[in-house]
C-alpha cells in the first residue's frame, strides 16, 4: 500500500466523457484562467481560480479515432474542433451564477503532439483526416528519407532536430500526406495549404480561421515534427530540405507562454490565448518539475517520461529524444527535457479486454492481476507496432513468454502491468548513460499521473522494479493544471506559488520499493531476453528508394560532409 503524504490518500478520478463534473461551490476570488486539453481519445475544457489553481467548471467529451487499415490512425479534425467548441462552451455554461466571460483572463492550449493536420486557408476545411502520433503507416515515407542520408543512418539528423528518422513524428506523416493525396497536392501547387499539428489548428480556427486566424506553434510541439532546428528553435532549411517541404506551409514558431491573439466568437468572445504546450510537456510544468534532474511519467494508452535536463540540450547517444520542454516567454530561457516515449501502455489493457476477453473493464487489471503474488515468470512485451524509445525497433512485435500449464490469466494480467514498468526502467536507464549515473541522490522520486496511475498496484511496481520512491498527487489533470500555469503567467497574473500549493492541492500517495536489489536485478535480466525474443519478427520488404543503387554512394557519404553537400545544393538550388 502507498504512504500517504500530508495525512490523506489521493481519491479522485478523470470525470467520465460527456459529464459535467460540479467542482466547488465556493464563489472564486480574482481571475480564471481556461486549459482546453485535446487529447488523443478526450477533449476536455477546464476553467482555474488563479488564487487557488482549483477547478471551477470543466467539460469533458470523446473524439473519435478511425482505423481504416491496420496500423493506420486517424482523426476528423473538424471532430476536434467540434469537441473543443463544445467543451467550452459547457464549461462557460456551468459557471456559478454571477461569473461569466469578463472573467476569463486567458485560456492556453494543450495538445496530443505529432498528430498531423493540413487544410485549405481558404475555404478553413481540412484536407484529409489527421495522422494521429501512433499512426505507422509512413514505413516506406521513412525508407525514402533513409535513402537519402549518409549510411542510411536514422540519427543522421538528430543534431539538429533532436529525434531519430521515426514514423512517429510529424514531417514523415506530412510528407506522406503530400506524397499520396491528391488534394493536398494541389492545394500545396496553389499556395492555400497549411500544416500544423493540433495546436495550430485549433488556434487558427479558435482566432477567426480564414477570416485571419493565427497560423501559429509553440517551441515545444515545432520540436515534435522533426523540422524544426533545437538550437535555434526556427525550422531548419536542410531539414526541410530533407524532406522536400515548403516553408510557406508552416506555422510561425512562438513560445509557450505569451498573449498571441483573441478568442474571435463564441461564448469566450475576446479572451486572449496565452499558452501553447505539447500535452507531455504541460504535464512537467503541471507536475512542477522545474529543477534540472526532476522527471516526471504519464501512464495512459501510451507512457511518456521527460527529464529536464535545464537549459542544456543533451543529445541522446541512448535511443532517447531530446526536445523542449518549454520556454515560459519569448525572452525567457529555453528548458530542455530528455523523453523516452512508450507506444503500448494503457493499451495493453484495453487489448486484454477487446481482444482477449480476459477483463470485462480495465478498471479490474489491479483486483485481477492482485489475485497472483507474481506473474509465475511469465513476461509480455506488448510491441504491438513496433517499440518506440530507447529502442526504435520497428521490426519488433508483441510477445508473451514463460508459459506454463499453470498460468492464469491474473499472470498474463499482471504482467501487462509490469511491461509498462520495465519500459519505464529502459528509458531510465538510457537516460542513466546520456546524463551521468541516475540515483536516489539524483533523482529521489518519480512524479507520475496520467487514468493509468490511479491504479496502486501498478505504481508499486513500478517502484518496485526501478528502486525509486513513485508520487502521485491529488491533482489528476496535470497537462490542463499546467498549461493554466503558462496561461496565467503570460498575462502576468498573481498566480498561487505554484512551488507550494496549499494542502488542499498538495496531498499525495509515495510508493517506496519493497523488494530487494537482488530480485529487481533477476526480473529485470529476465525482461531483456524476453525483449530480444521480440525483435525481428516484421520484416517488411525494403521500399524501392532503399534499393535504389542510385543511393549507394550517397549512403556511404560521412554525415558532416553529406550536410555540407546538402547545404550547397540547398543555396544552388535557390540561386
Amino acid at each position: 500500500m502507498p504512504m500517504p503524504c500530508n495525512g490523506k490518500r489521493s481519491n479522485g478520478g478523470d470525470p467520465a466523457a460527456n459529464m459535467p463534473v460540479a467542482i466547488s461551490t465556493a464563489l472564486p476570488r480574482g481571475p480564471l484562467i481556461g486549459a482546453l486539453e485535446e487529447g488523443t481519445r478526450t477533449c476536455r475544457f477546464a476553467l482555474y481560480e488563479a488564487s487557488t489553481l482549483r477547478e471551477v467548471a470543466v467539460h469533458c467529451t470523446q473524439v473519435e479515432s478511425l482505423r481504416p487499415e491496420e496500423g493506420w490512425v486517424e482523426q476528423d479534425p473538424a471532430e476536434i474542433l467540434r469537441a473543443a467548441q463544445e467543451c467550452m462552451s459547457e464549461a462557460m455554461a456551468r459557471l456559478p451564477p454571477g461569473l461569466g466571460v469578463r472573467d476569463v483572463a486567458a485560456v492556453g492550449v494543450t495538445n496530443q503532439r505529432e498528430t498531423t493536420v493540413v487544410w485549405d486557408r481558404v475555404t478553413g476545411q481540412p484536407l484529409h483526416h489527421a495522422l494521429v502520433w501512433n499512426d505507422i503507416r509512413t514505413s516506406k515515407t521513412v525508407d525514402s528519407v533513409l535513402a537519402r542520408l549518409p549510411g542510411n543512418d536514422k540519427d543522421a539528423l538528430r543534431d539538429r532536430a533532436g529525434l531519430p528518422v521515426s514514423p512517429y513524428f510529424s514531417a514523415l506523416k506530412l510528407r506522406w500526406l503530400m506524397d499520396n493525396v491528391p488534394a493536398v497536392q494541389k492545394a500545396i501547387a496553389e499556395k492555400r495549404c497549411l500544416f500544423g499539428t493540433v495546436d495550430s489548428w485549433l488556434v487558427w480556427n479558435l482566432t477567426g480561421g480564414s477570416r485571419g486566424g493565427l497560423h501559429i506553434t509553440d517551441v515545444t510541439n515545432a520540436s515534435r515534427t522533426m523540422l524544426m532546428n533545437i538550437h535555434t528553435l526556427q525550422w531548419d532549411p536542410l531539414l526541410l530540405k530533407a524532406f522536400d517541404i515548403p516553408r510557406e506551409m508552416l506555422p510561425e514558431i512562438r513560445s509557450s507562454s505569451e498573449v498571441y491573439g483573441d478568442i474571435a466568437d463564441g461564448p469566450l468572445h475576446g479572451v486572449p490565448i496565452s499558452a501553447i504546450m505539447g500535452n507531455q510537456q504541460a504535464n512537467l510544468v503541471g507536475e512542477r518539475c522545474f529543477k534540472e534532474g526532476q522527471a516526471k511519467s504519464t501512464y495512459r494508452s501510451g507512457c511518456f517520461l521527460l527529464y529536464n535536463t535545464g537549459t542544456a540540450c543533451v543529445h541522446s547517444k541512448h535511443g532517447l529524444l531530446s526536445t523542449v520542454a518549454y520556454k515560459l516567454g519569448p525572452d525567457a530561457p529555453t528548458v530542455y527535457a530528455l523523453e523516452g516515449s512508450v507506444a503500448v501502455a494503457g493499451h495493453a489493457i484495453k487489448w486484454l479486454k477487446d481482444n482477449l476477453n480476459l477483463l470485462k473493464d480495465p478498471a479490474e487489471a489491479e483486483r485481477i492481476a492482485s489475485e497472483v503474488a507474481s506473474t509465475g515468470d511469465v513476461y509480455f512485451v506488448p510491441a504491438f507496432t513496433g517499440l518506440y524509445a530507447p529502442h526504435w525497433r520497428k521490426d519488433a512485435r508483441g510477445i508473451l513468454c514463460g508459459l506454463t500449464q499453470f498460468t492464469t490469466k491474473g499472470h498474463i494480467v499482471r504482467a501487462s502491468l509490469e511491461a509498462v514498468c520495465y519500459q519505464t526502467r529502459d528509458i531510465l536507464e538510457a537516460m542513466a548513460r546520456d546524463c551521468g549515473k541516475i540515483s536516489t541522490e539524483t533523482l529521489s522520486e518519480l512524479r507520475v499521473d496520467g487514468k493509468m496511475a490511479e491504479n496502486n498496484l501498478l505504481l508499486q511496481l513500478q517502484a518496485d522494479l526501478c528502486g525509486f520512491s513513485v508520487v502521485r498527487t491529488d491533482i489528476h489533470e496535470k497537462a490542463a493544471l499546467g498549461i493554466a500555469i503558462a496561461a496565467g503567467q503570460a498575462k502576468d497574473i498573481d498566480l498561487v506559488n505554484i512551488n507550494a500549493l496549499p494542502p488542499s492541492q498538495s496531498q499525495c500517495d509515495v510508493f517506496t520499493p519493497s523488494i530487494t536489489p537482488e530480485d529487481r536485478k533477476a526480473r529485470y535480466t529476465k525482461w531483456k531476453m524476453a525483449l530480444t525474443r521480440s525483435l525481428g519478427w516484421a520484416k517488411p520488404s525494403k521500399s524501392p528508394s532503399m534499393t535504389d543503387k542510385r543511393y549507394h554512394l550517397l549512403a556511404s557519404i560521412p554525415p558532416s560532409l553529406f550536410l555540407i553537400s546538402s547545404f550547397a545544393m540547398m543555396l544552388a538550388s535557390e540561386m
